[in-house]
């Protein structure tokens, strides 16, 4: 996931490599300052990492991130303002029209496509590695309910907004990564490009900020897998720094490999996703150890179980049935 988001912040900042019939479209630093050494999508996230992620990520408490957490949220409700204004506008002056509401099946193939869908959108929800860490330095623990549940219903206004008004938008264009749409003419003679670079940098600051979150419960969970008898982490400074840097650059050296995000996002959420979003609960509530689970319980858990095996299987399949065709 991490990995994602470092590619969609390259993306937006530097651009989208031109390959195999893909048009490359620039990024917000090359729209700004035309195509430089320091302008390529490596040096970018390089920098990035440098003068942004780093620092953020180097706080030992996720109490530390609280107001960066908030900004990133008001990030997120930016970008889907001026997404929604815009197609908004554009629809009511009749410049664009109403998009394909269903997807086009021509054979087999496109219908097992629709499955490499289900992963992304699981992927949208998946924050079951950060409640603990929240819930661990809340003063009132009975309050992570309700923020599991606030968390995703704004999750799910975000996603909606962010895909229908993009799709209202572009249709058909709509690429893989919607912010890539962005460096575009919109058809405004005044303030377009300002928008463009509105909606592009407002996301991508929203990634930012959210990447040390993520990256929190990531560092605690793998030091807890391979030093499951050491003193906790933030009491080593030395075993915080070197997991820290570690993974860090793992996910630099990911970022720069991957190609681009559509691959990370179906083979990532049809794996890890779906497994921690579906499999690993429906487990833990099979296996009951303190006896609470119901035979309704139970049947759910099983059938969450067969439901995310049988998707992950079929969307794994498309995916590699895709890449050799």
């Amino acid at each position: 996931m991490l990995v994602v988001y470092m590619i969609i912040i390259g993306d937006v900042l530097s651009g989208t490599a031109a390959a195999d019939g893909v048009v490359h479209h620039a990024g917000v630093m090359e729209g700004w300052f035309g195509h430089h050494w320091w302008t390529e999508r490596s040096f970018l996230i390089l920098l990035t990492t440098a003068l942004v992620l780093s620092p953020l990520v180097s706080f030992k408490r996720v109490d530390s991130l609280r107001y960066t957490s908030a900004l990133s949220v008001a990030s997120a409700v930016v970008f889907v303002v001026v997404t929604a204004g815009i197609a908004s506008v554009k629809l009511i002056d009749g410049s664009i029209g109403i998009p394909r509401l269903l997807p086009k099946i021509v054979d087999q193939a496109s219908f097992w496509k629709l499955f490499t869908t289900i992963p992304i959108m699981v992927t949208a929800f998946i924050c079951h590695y950060s409640i603990h860490p929240i819930e661990n330095e809340l003063k009132d623990t009975t309050q992570m309910k309700s923020i599991v549940r606030t968390s995703l219903g704004l999750c799910t206004i975000v996603y909606i907004a962010t895909s229908f008004f993009g799709f209202l938008l572009f249709g058909e264009d709509t690429l893989d990564d919607v912010l890539a749409n962005f460096d575009a003419d919109l058809g405004f003679t005044v303030y377009g490009s300002l928008l463009n670079d509105i909606v592009r940098i407002s996301y991508t600051l929203h990634l930012m900020l959210v990447f040390p979150i993520i990256f929190y419960s990531l560092r605690l969970n793998l030091d807890g897998l391979i030093f499951p008898h050491a003193v906790p982490l933030v009491l080593d400074g030395k075993r915080f720094f070197g997991v820290t840097v570690g993974l860090m650059g793992l996910v630099l050296i990911g970022a720069n490999f991957v190609p681009n995000i559509w691959m990370a996002f179906q083979f990532t959420g049809a794996t890890a996703a779906v497994a921690i979003g579906f499999i690993f609960p429906a487990v833990i509530a099979l296996r009951d150890v303190h006896e609470v689970a119901s035979k309704k319980d139970r049947a759910l858990s099983w059938l969450m179980i067969f439901l995310a095996v049988s998707s992950s299987t079929v969307a794994i399949s498309s995916d590699i049935y895709d890449i050799i065709h």
